[in-house]
């Protein structure tokens, strides 16, 4: 039987990355990040956004591995990501009363910084070293579906002039 645990996800950042380092040399961060779901309003009838709030995580993995320093040193509250990672679940006994507690994690695999540098030196934060160069200094790649553009013009002449 095949398995499969990916995430993908575009949504902002609820709190400042919190790093900690291992005995090992390692480092992990640690932050919250939403994404919005839309929900009908029953009273009103209008679309409303549904945020789902997550706990995330990124490790410094292998000699390149550098994820969690990126999103140490570029990602702050509020700032816009597009992340890849898997699901973990974290089971633990609550201190005071013994009972097992459980919540899922997403562990952040790859990262893209969807908005230009707010440092003032110009230029965008680092992107994955897989990710194409960046078309311009802010590169968010394709809108959401429902932000993309819409083309409400009627056909023209123009139209009949395209071969496909």
């Amino acid at each position: 039987m095949a398995n499969l645990n990916k995430v993908m996800l575009i949504g902002r950042l609820t709190r400042d990355p919190e790093a900690r380092m291992f005995s090992n040399g390692g480092k992990v961060v640690h932050f919250g990040f939403a994404v919005n779901n839309k929900r009908k309003n029953q009273q009103t009838g209008q679309w409303e956004d549904d945020p789902v709030f997550l706990d995330c995580e990124a490790f410094n993995r292998g000699e390149t591995g550098k994820t969690a320093d990126l999103i140490e040193q570029y990602l702050h509250k509020g700032y816009q990501a597009y992340i890849e990672g898997h699901l973990k679940l974290d089971q633990w006994a609550d201190k005071q009363t013994g009972d097992k507690r459980s919540k899922l994690k997403i562990v952040v695999d790859n990262v893209q910084f969807l908005e230009p540098r707010r440092d003032g030196q110009g230029g965008q934060a680092p992107r994955r070293q897989d990710a194409p160069p960046p078309s311009s200094d802010y590169d968010a790649g394709p809108p959401p579906p429902d932000e993309a553009p819409m083309n409400t013009a009627p056909p023209g002449p123009a139209d009949k002039d395209i071969p496909f």
